[in-house]
């Protein structure tokens, strides 16, 4: 007996120190204990890309875990979004996103809720786009432009960077709001569709900012107005459209960052602290910069209701205009 009492003794001590020396069979281990994945849903070498993995370099200093990017595009963000969305709700899968998320419920079939099946997280930068057109048009300022749409109907055309993107239902409300019309042509990202503005293949582009700028500088395009209510930081002396005297316009292009749903408060609160941490980092600020965006500290909650209202936005568009996409 005295035998068989100390082998138990024994087998409990050892159990004990096993658990003891593996800490993530405990209950109270503080996250982050593993390395984090951020999906950012587009490939690399966009403003998405570069938000995203300049965020990844400061989580892992401040989490004291790597943060491995993957970059998973197609189908204008769905399918990156979509596996984010869908993971372990451990703070472990994290996804960045951006406006297309908002309007892809009015175009595409989602399976999720885009409300209900995620933890808003924060917001992490927001811009203008630049209503840019060619060199030679004869404009100078928005109500020329508008002037010159209506005195030659159906013959001039605006690009996007793709059907349904930002850039398009941002051009789309703009014209519905201004009562005119011009022919759309899509192109397949910002870069063939800024080229083309330069080149005076097209007429008009609302651009973000990096694209736009360099462009601006060297004289070979002029930029009209910026679509946001309040003048860019990074580019003071272009007005706004209500400035320039089309009132009820205002397009912000947004950046930030979610979970799956049921994200432990405690993980979603550490992880909110530490990216409005992050924007205030000198390299957040001088990459912001150079894109003409604008740091956008805030709550997790004031991030889910921007969500929310973009949603009802470019639904309302979409409805408007009229858009499909295959």
């Amino acid at each position: 007996m005295y035998l068989i009492h100390l082998f138990k003794i024994t087998l409990c001590s050892f159990l004990l120190s096993l658990t003891s020396l593996n800490p993530n069979q405990s209950k109270a281990q503080e996250y982050p204990y593993k390395p984090i994945k951020l999906i950012i849903p587009f490939a690399p070498g966009g403003g998405n890309d570069a938000i995203g993995r300049l965020l990844a370099k400061n989580f892992s200093e401040s989490l004291g875990q790597t943060v491995i990017v993957e970059n998973r595009a197609g189908a204008g963000g769905r399918l990156g979004v979509e596996s984010g969305v869908k993971s372990e709700p451990d703070g472990y899968t994290l996804t960045l996103i951006s406006n297309s998320y908002a309007a892809n419920p009015s175009l595409y079939v989602v399976n999720f809720d885009p409300v209900n099946d995620i933890t808003a997280i924060g917001l992490i930068a927001k811009t203008p786009l630049l209503i840019a057109v060619r060199q030679d048009l004869p404009v100078s300022n928005i109500q020329e432009l508008l002037q010159y749409i209506k005195n030659n109907p159906q013959k001039l055309s605006y690009a996007s960077s793709g059907l349904g993107g930002i850039s398009h239902l941002a051009t789309e409300l703009f014209l519905k709001v201004a009562g005119v019309e011009m022919i759309h042509i899509p192109y397949k990202g910002t870069s063939p569709a800024m080229t083309d503005i330069v080149g005076g293949v097209t007429d008009l582009f609302f651009s973000t900012s990096g694209a736009a700028i360099p462009y601006l500088k060297a004289k070979k395009i002029k930029v009209l107005a910026v679509t946001t209510a309040k003048r860019s930081s990074a580019e003071p002396d272009i007005p706004t459209v209500g400035e320039s005297g089309l009132q009820n316009y205002d397009v912000t292009v947004w950046y930030g960052l979610i979970g799956p749903k049921n994200l432990p408060v405690t993980i979603q609160q550490r992880l909110n602290r530490e990216l409005n941490n992050a924007l205030k980092d000198p390299r957040t600020i001088a990459l912001f910069k150079t894109t003409g965006d604008e740091s956008a500290p805030g709550t997790s909650a004031e991030f889910k209701s921007i969500i929310q209202q973009e949603i009802a936005q470019w639904k309302r568009v979409v409805l408007a205009s009229k858009i499909q996409v295959q």
